[in-house]
């Protein structure tokens, strides 16, 4: 763990964010700002606040992390699901050789080898299923239409889109919109 902060496997939205913050305070432990996948302290926190805290978030579906690689994956894992999921504009989805080195302070080629030894997939492959969820969140709900969809999530154009999502999910959007049983992943099982 390195001094004053962190990191947390498994946090993907700001109700993570909030339910790790609701186990800080009940175990009455300070901290300064809480994030997808870290928080950050003043001081490093104690042994028995860290085993504490390390239970605490193991029964609410979280898990500390103590190795470096796993840290730095789990770094591009949450910035792959800000982009995708938490932010208005889509103009990083379509670039991140410059956006993840930027945001994580790595190159892009020593991440995407780490994250491919270590996942077993490409940082790309990782961003399509990322992509193909919001895709499934946005056709369940009936937000918007194919064409936003794929606008929105900066595919080239409606038919690759339609094209990508129907070799993930074995169905066109048009046939996943119509069958509403079909469910959809939760993001950290993607």
């Amino acid at each position: 763990m390195e001094k004053g902060r962190i990191h947390i496997k498994n946090m993907v939205c700001p109700r993570c964010i909030s339910a790790v913050k609701d186990v800080l305070e009940r175990l009455n432990i300070k901290y300064i700002e809480i994030e997808l996948g870290t928080v950050l302290f003043q001081n490093a926190i104690n042994e028995l606040e860290c085993s504490e805290l390390k239970k605490a978030l193991n029964e609410i579906g979280f898990e500390l992390l103590n190795d470096k690689k796993a840290q730095l994956i789990e770094q591009v894992k949450n910035e792959i699901i800000k982009m995708v999921h938490h932010q208005e504009s889509s103009e990083h989805l379509g670039n991140l050789i410059e956006y993840l080195p930027n945001a994580i302070g790595h190159s892009y080629s020593s991440l995407s080898k780490l994250f491919s030894e270590i996942e077993g997939t490409t940082i790309e492959k990782y961003l399509i299923l990322q992509k193909i969820e919001k895709a499934k969140e946005l056709l369940f709900y009936e937000e918007l239409n194919v064409s936003e969809i794929a606008y929105q999530l900066n595919y080239s154009s409606s038919q690759h889109f339609s094209r990508q999502f129907k070799s993930i999910t074995g169905l066109t959007p048009r046939e996943f919109s119509k069958n509403k049983k079909i469910g959809r992943s939760p993001i950290t099982e993607v």
